[in-house]
């Protein structure tokens, strides 16, 4: 099995390739709406895992080979994920204010992506929290339900 990054490098790659070679784009198919609309919510209810703090629903929406970029940090398992950043990633989600200014995303066959931007307030740690985060979730359908293959967050503070 691929690892959701390698998979992404590839997909990008093939995309630039075939750019470079001069082909042109093809046009977007239509979404799914059904379908997009179910891996959504899988980002979602991860989304809400962690600002409740239920580490088990959260997780039970992680594939095992989760890897998670953020700031310039790798975990690449759910075990690891659980053992270094979740319980920071859910005191940091309690503690602030996330409201979603852009989301986007497409079915690829069994896999999904979904892209957010939001804009973060509050207070962390005694400092006040104003940035703009940028997300991407790649998932997998593994039966009925969706999983999370690959996280990658990142953020800037807000102007």
């Amino acid at each position: 099995m691929l690892k959701p990054a390698l998979l992404a490098l590839a997909l990008v790659l093939s995309a630039a390739a075939a750019l470079a070679a001069g082909e042109t784009k093809p046009a977007k198919a239509p979404p799914d709406t059904a379908v997009l609309a179910e891996a959504t919510a899988a980002v979602d209810g991860f989304h809400k895992a962690l600002k409740t703090g239920d580490k088990t629903s959260a997780l039970a929406l992680l594939d095992d080979s989760v890897e998670i970029f953020e700031q310039g940090s790798v975990e690449r398992s759910k075990a690891e994920y659980t053992a270094s950043h979740l319980d920071a990633d859910i005191a940091f989600s309690g503690a602030t204010r996330e409201t979603r200014t852009n989301r986007g995303g497409a079915i690829l066959g069994n896999l999904a992506y979904i892209t957010s931007q939001t804009k973060v307030t509050g207070s962390y740690k005694g400092k006040p929290v104003n940035s703009v985060s940028i997300e991407t979730m790649v998932l997998h359908k593994t039966g009925k339900a969706w999983k999370i293959l690959h996280i990658h967050w990142s953020s800037r503070d807000a102007k």
